[in-house]
């Protein structure tokens, strides 16, 4: 696609910091990661501007307007629910402009090409403006749709990303941190999907302590859906930046996953084979590689980050690697903890970072664990 046709998307690896106010802060900080030879599954972007020309040509400015004036108070739930469930019915009635659908299908078209696959499978997730900043995160509050194939399919996806701007959820934070409703826009990630064998996120810094020498790690078999919806307690690990040395192993019988749906699309929650549910995700080689992936990132940022991650399978698009599937900052590192704090588990922590960033197939956010 060359730049004269492409009016609303650009390849992730086109993408970086300085874009973020038109692409969103998921989109700019994978193009980032890229730039720095960071393991990315491969993607496009779509910017604001394809938001913006979903929402005239469907004509539902005045719509949305209507549904949450006077819901500028965080505490009027049942006014926003109410009014996001009216801008949702009508946003989900209109279709993706047909000229956006072209770009979208050539953009589908080269990963296509990439992979040898006809209908390869992505993960179409949210970025919303200022979603991943140091000063705000709206990490959770909008959609993300796993294992989705097909031009039909993946403009769907995109819309319902767009509907998810309007939650009651994210209605509400806007109002919390004072962001005019009229200012919102999104930005939306495709990427090719991630078969994750192993999934989960890892902080760069302890998140009870704040201490800085760590890496604090979460993992568990499959998607992070199980995670996500409390199926699960993922392992834990804690494990030294300078060292190499792993402080802390909790590892949790993990009795289901989910994985890709035999048709293809979407996901499907499976039982874990008994031999392998008390067995940890993660050996030491693995741990490894996820402290230097880590450190690496934080390097580039230039500061602590909160990273999801994934280890394919392999026999897939992407065999047998590991990926890095998003990072954004850790917005509230304490500066010190009691001892208690200090020797307690940071699962809930990373439980909490989990759900918001990663995985389902109409919930949350992830490519593979979306990711």
């Amino acid at each position: 696609m060359t730049a004269a046709v492409a009016q609303h998307t650009r390849r992730l690896q086109e993408l970086g910091g300085g874009d973020a106010g038109q692409y969103g802060g998921k989109s700019t900080s994978l193009g980032e990661l890229l730039a720095a030879d960071i393991p990315v599954p491969p993607g496009f972007a779509l910017s604001t501007t394809a938001f913006h020309a979903f929402i005239g040509e469907a004509g539902l400015k005045e719509t949305i307007s209507q549904a949450i004036a006077g819901r500028g108070a965080a505490a009027d739930m049942d006014g926003m629910t109410a009014g996001a469930r009216t801008i949702s019915e009508a946003m989900r009635g209109a279709s993706v402009p047909d000229t956006l659908r072209a770009e979208l299908a050539s953009r589908y078209a080269e990963l296509a090409e990439a992979t040898g696959v006809a209908e390869p499978p992505v993960a179409v997730r949210s970025s919303a403006l200022g979603e991943d900043s140091q000063e705000a995160t709206f990490a959770g509050q909008q959609e993300t749709y796993l294992w989705v194939r097909g031009v039909q399919d993946l403009c769907d996806a995109v819309r319902d990303c767009w509907v998810s701007l309007y939650s009651p959820t994210a209605v509400s934070y806007r109002a919390q941190v004072g962001q005019a409703h009229e200012e919102a826009a999104m930005g939306v990630t495709v990427q090719l999907m991630v078969d994750a064998e192993r999934s989960g996120v890892m902080f760069t810094c302890n998140p009870v302590t704040g201490d800085r020498s760590m890496v604090a790690i979460n993992a568990s078999w499959g998607l992070g859906l199980a995670v996500v919806g409390g199926e699960v307690t993922p392992d834990d690990y804690l494990v030294s930046k300078v060292t190499r040395e792993v402080v802390r192993a909790h590892v949790h019988s993990k009795a289901c996953e989910y994985v890709p749906d035999p048709s293809g699309r979407g996901t499907v929650r499976v039982d874990v084979a008994p031999e392998r549910r008390d067995v940890r995700c993660l050996d030491e080689e693995a741990l490894a590689a996820l402290v230097a992936i880590g450190r690496r990132v934080e390097r580039h940022f230039g500061s602590p980050q909160d990273i999801e991650w994934a280890i394919a399978r392999g026999g897939g698009e992407l065999p047998g690697d590991l990926f890095v599937l998003q990072s954004r900052p850790v917005t509230a590192v304490p500066k010190q903890a009691s001892k208690q704090q200090a020797a307690g588990s940071a699962i809930s922590l990373v439980m909490g970072t989990f759900g918001a960033g990663s995985a389902g197939s109409g919930t949350a956010d992830s490519a593979g664990s979306d990711t």
